[in-house]
């Protein structure tokens, strides 16, 4: 019998992710039916959507605050759809702040409602990262979810010391199915290419831009020969970037990622996502990150990590220069990326161990086996 999923994206990456899980287990399952909330790849992949949650991406503490009423009202909604629709399987992808509450308000229903026989499987696919704070959620997850597929390798040690009792299989990393790694080339004859990656969210591109901005002019007269690109995720995005003082030397470009990752001699990027398809793609990064005062100064309390940029956690090690809230300054990004243009032998250094990193995140596949263990789930 097929089988009606209902799934959550709250950001482009996520948007993409669930489009390819959706194909996936179309394809194993053919008959299966798909709606929730999302983005345009969603769609396009034919869920039926009730919401596009990608217009609401926000980060940090401060802007989750002032967007407080705004998704209590998207939450209760989708709990409603939820609930009237019931489907055999809630999937959150990515998105974990939203999508944990979400699963367990779920099960809460199910727990208080049993007359209604709905029991559906709870699923998240990328583990939010608890290992990085407030471990205790691990507990929750436990408690409520059926299966977490995990897209890094020492995520399911770090839950079976924590929370044995749930179900977590390593799928690998869905980026390894999107395009090969490009063979490596020379410099640009037109000189070396800076790629610009301030992230995907509105609040990201109104901190890190006006510090990017600020180191290009510094990179720019240290090697004048140096191109910059900045590439955007959709035209929202690339309007807002021109309001913030685009300096004319910074061509933008919405979309197309590979191809300027492939192109490009450095990269300087947000911590998060797209640092590990810099990892992928073999280009050195700067990374960093700025959020709101009062964000910043609970995070430093909670957060465990000794780094956010996701290959440097892989590593064990800082492959990836990351300069944090006060340190991300134009002085210290441009000081970093000028160092990398300067020098290939340090640029082959971390090429070498870019690789090294890539070659932990399993073989390519990851929607086909992620899409097994969803459908194992039912007898």
């Amino acid at each position: 019998m097929s089988k009606t999923f209902m799934l959550i994206a709250g950001e482009a990456s996520g948007d993409l992710l669930a489009a390819e899980l959706v194909a996936a287990l179309r394809g194993q399952q053919p008959a299966a039916k798909f709606f929730g909330a999302g983005g345009p790849r969603m769609a396009a992949a034919g869920v039926e959507l009730a919401l596009d949650m990608t217009q609401h991406a926000v980060i940090g503490l401060t802007d989750v605050l002032k967007n407080y009423f705004k998704f209590k009202r998207l939450f209760e909604q989708l709990l409603a759809l939820a609930i009237e629709r019931q489907p055999d399987a809630v999937i959150g992808v990515d998105f974990g702040g939203f999508n944990l509450r979400f699963g367990q308000a779920v099960k809460a229903w199910v727990r208080e409602h049993p007359e209604a026989g709905w029991n559906p499987k709870i699923i998240q696919y990328i583990s939010p990262q608890v290992w990085a704070s407030r471990p205790g959620r691990a507990r929750k997850l436990e408690a409520d979810y059926d299966l977490l597929l995990s897209i890094f390798p020492f995520e399911k040690v770090w839950y079976s010391q924590r929370a044995p009792k749930l179900r977590v299989v390593f799928v690998g990393h869905p980026m390894l199915d999107r395009a090969a790694p490009p063979a490596v080339t020379g410099p640009a004859a037109t000189g070396p290419l800076v790629l610009l990656l301030p992230g995907s969210r509105k609040s990201e591109l109104q901190r890190h831009l006006p510090v990017m901005f600020a180191a290009w002019p510094r990179i720019q007269s240290a090697l004048p020969e140096s191109r910059a690109l900045m590439v955007l995720p959709n035209e929202g995005l690339v309007n807002l970037a021109r309001t913030l003082a685009t300096p004319a030397t910074v061509n933008i470009q919405t979309g197309n990622l590979p191809a300027a990752l492939t192109e490009a001699t450095v990269a300087i990027a947000s911590t998060g996502t797209v640092t590990m398809e810099c990892a992928f793609y073999g280009v050195p990064t700067v990374t960093l990150y700025k959020t709101s005062w009062l964000t910043y100064e609970i995070a430093r309390r909670i957060v465990t990590v000794k780094s956010l940029t996701m290959p440097n956690l892989l590593a064990g090690e800082e492959v990836m220069p990351e300069f944090i809230q006060h340190d991300a300054i134009g002085y210290n990004i441009a000081q970093a990326a000028v160092k990398l243009l300067q020098s290939e032998p340090r640029r082959a250094k971390i090429k070498k161990r870019l690789t090294q990193i890539v070659s932990t995140l399993g073989k390519p596949g990851a929607s086909q086996r992620a899409a097994a263990e969803i459908l194992e789930l039912f007898p």
